[in-house]
């Protein structure tokens, strides 16, 4: 539970402040939209945003559906804490399915040992926005992830081909929001835009938040490949030279097992993974992520292609 404000203190901590930030994004999204969503990926930022999402609207229900962009190369551990979650809060779960994307012939797979489908992933989205008519998508991106985060306003303009463009997002003076579009334009919404990986740890241990179990250190079965350590799974090929190995990890970040790195750790309780976050000068993107490492543009790069 969050902390009573001391009456005779009235002024906010720095969680009780971002939340306080983000639960008026959200009301201001009801508010404005007619159809808005909550990308949920079962990981960290997104579980973070359905807390906030209970909180914004209790104590009636969250209003508006969550949806999963599911590659079908996804984490076991997070896959099962996702439909869980999903039925414990009795919101709707839209899931968009790369595998369906393919099958439709409106993707191509990627193949050989550096094949991913992570990039797949922005077709089955902006089908999916299309699809069900949504018009606003709570992400939970933030800032301090990378550079093109970086550049993103918290409501995060697209167009009529769900693209971002830099050079055309609206200015937010004084929390002033301009939620305003037109027929098939729509909006990305970033409630925790202005956190930090550690606000998040903190505010998930604050909240005593449940997170799938990949969070924490476990042994798994990785092999190491540049600089990274992958899951081994039926997903990813190994190269000549690649041999598996069992070592204590953790991860930072959830998505596509094709692209997701893990880090060494034996953190394995949440104090232990707030202060690894605290000492840490490597961002979790850079430390994680493959898809990020393809160019110095790579996520701007699929931004402006209408990924999340």
């Amino acid at each position: 539970m969050t902390p009573p404000v001391d009456a005779r203190n009235r002024e906010l901590t720095h969680l009780q402040a971002l939340e306080a930030e983000a639960i008026h994004v959200m009301r201001e999204v009801a508010a404005e939209f007619e159809n808005p969503v909550l990308l949920f990926s079962g990981g960290k930022d997104s579980i973070v945003l359905l807390r906030l999402a209970e909180k914004a609207f209790r104590p009636a229900p969250i209003p508006f559906p969550v949806m999963h962009v599911d590659t079908g190369h996804n984490f076991p551990e997070v896959m099962e804490f996702r439909d869980r979650r999903v039925e414990e809060l009795g919101v709707r779960l839209v899931v968009a399915s790369v595998q369906e994307a393919i099958d439709k012939g409106r993707v191509t797979e990627e193949t050989g040992p550096r094949a991913s489908r992570n990039r797949l992933q922005t077709t089955a989205l902006l089908d999916a926005i299309a699809e069900h008519g949504f018009d606003a998508a709570f992400g939970g991106a933030r800032r301090d992830e990378e550079r093109a985060r970086a550049k993103e306003r918290i409501f995060s303009f697209r167009d009529d081909f769900g693209g971002w463009d830099p050079k055309r997002q609206r200015p937010e003076l004084w929390n002033l929001y301009n939620g305003r579009i037109r027929r098939g334009e729509n909006v990305r919404v970033f409630p925790i835009s202005n956190w930090t990986e550690l606000d998040v740890w903190e505010y998930i241990a604050q909240e005593n938040l449940e997170i799938p179990s990949i969070y924490f250190a476990h042994e798994r079965e990785v092999f190491a490949r540049d600089g990274m350590l992958y899951a081994v799974s039926d997903f990813v090929e190994l190269m000549d030279g690649e041999t598996p190995f069992v070592e204590s990890v953790r991860y930072r970040t959830v998505g596509d097992m094709s692209c997701t790195g893990a880090v060494r750790s034996t953190a394995s309780e949440l104090e232990a993974v707030v202060a690894e976050i605290a000492s840490t000068r490597v961002t979790e993107r850079g430390e994680t992520r493959a898809d990020d490492k393809v160019s110095e543009a790579a996520m701007e790069d699929r931004k402006i292609a209408g990924y999340f």
